[in-house]
């Protein structure tokens, strides 16, 4: 029989051992059906989430990678975030055992580059956002099994090109953002397949010039977003096809002339063309003299944000369940008519006060 004396320190290292183990970061609750974490601490993915969960977000951590099971044994699965972690890769299994996944938002980790396979079982999925990542390339192989997908974030990456009918199987997208990367020119089929798109967002890339048929297949196109880039000239019929378009920033490019279509009858047309250099001699002097008496001066731009998705509420405060999937704009601020249709938030500075009586 040990003596009492010999058995206390052992017993008395145990309970310190426990006392001071670091307690789970995110404790797991069974049967619950949603899961959030946003330790900063956290380093690794949470596993024994219990088969029900529909919903995991696991954000503001410190998690570099993810096992290829990570997800194993959440057949449920609709809701996947995993914004503002330290990602830089994905396993390509990743996704596989959850096919019920509707909503993906990996904003702003560090992956350069994704597995070719890694959607090829996400036939459900309807909302992708891969926003603030290092993206320098878009592979076909992503897109073609989701043909429900109707939100897709690609702003502030790294493309320096969008290939021909890389977005060809994306027939129910609706919106479509690649603002803030590289890009220097879009080729004629960059937007092939697209006819159900109607939000495009191209700001903050470096565009100079646009093909004349760039958007015939987006005929559904309602708002388009062309600010701060470097457009020096516009072909003549760009925006001929649009005939649904409802707001169109060309604010902040290098324009001195400016052609619009006839405008069907129907909501105006909000036009936003301030900071460009503008030669006042263009037809766009005439057309603000004849509809003078109905424009006006503004100092704000238009504010320009959509619905926050369904799925993934309406703030950004609340990680995971109360964000906003790529909400970064207010609602279109109505213009005044010019004319048939025609509405300006920004008129050229170079216009004579007798035009705006």
């Amino acid at each position: 029989m040990v003596p009492p004396g010999q058995i206390l320190p052992p017993l008395l290292l145990l309970l310190l051992v426990v006392l001071c183990s670091p307690a789970t970061p995110c404790p797991l609750q069974p049967n619950a059906t949603r899961f959030v974490c946003t330790e900063p601490t956290l380093r690794t993915f949470p596993g024994g989430l219990p088969p029900t969960t529909l919903a995991v977000s696991v954000e503001f951590t410190s998690v570099t990678t993810l096992a290829p099971d990570a997800l194993a044994g959440l057949p449920e699965l609709q809701e996947l975030h995993l914004a503002s972690n330290l990602l830089a890769t994905l396993p390509e299994e990743l996704l596989w055992p959850v096919p019920a996944l509707r909503v993906l938002d990996l904003t702003d980790n560090a992956l350069a580059e994704l597995p070719a396979g890694l959607f090829q079982r996400s036939d459900l999925l309807q909302h992708l956002v891969l926003r603030g990542n290092r993206l320098r390339a878009l592979q076909p192989a992503w897109f073609g099994r989701l043909a429900r997908l109707r939100w897709l974030d690609l702003g502030a990456n790294a493309l320096a090109e969008v290939p021909p009918e890389v977005f060809h199987p994306l027939v129910s997208l609706h919106s479509l953002d690649l603002s803030h990367n590289r890009l220097e020119s879009l080729d004629a089929g960059a937007l092939a397949g697209l006819r159900e798109l109607e939000r495009l967002d191209l700001e903050g890339n470096r565009l100079r010039a646009l093909p004349p048929d760039t958007f015939a297949p987006v005929p559904a196109l309602r708002l388009l977003f062309l600010h701060g880039n470097e457009l020096r000239a516009l072909p003549a019929g760009l925006f001929a096809p649009l005939s649904h378009l409802h707001v169109l920033d060309l604010a902040h490019n290098r324009l001195r002339a400016l052609e619009l279509p006839p405008r069907p009858p129907g909501p105006p047309l909000s036009l936003d063309i301030s900071g460009n250099p503008w030669a006042c001699e263009c037809p766009l002097l005439e057309l603000l003299r004849r509809c003078g008496p109905a424009a006006r001066r503004r100092s704000r731009h238009p504010l320009r944000q959509p619905p926050a998705p369904p799925g993934t509420g309406g703030g950004r405060p609340e990680p995971g369940w109360g964000r906003r999937m790529p909400a970064r704009r207010g609602r279109a601020e109505p213009a005044r008519p010019l004319g048939r249709g025609i509405g300006v938030t920004q008129v050229p500075a170079c216009v004579p006060s007798w035009v705006l009586p």
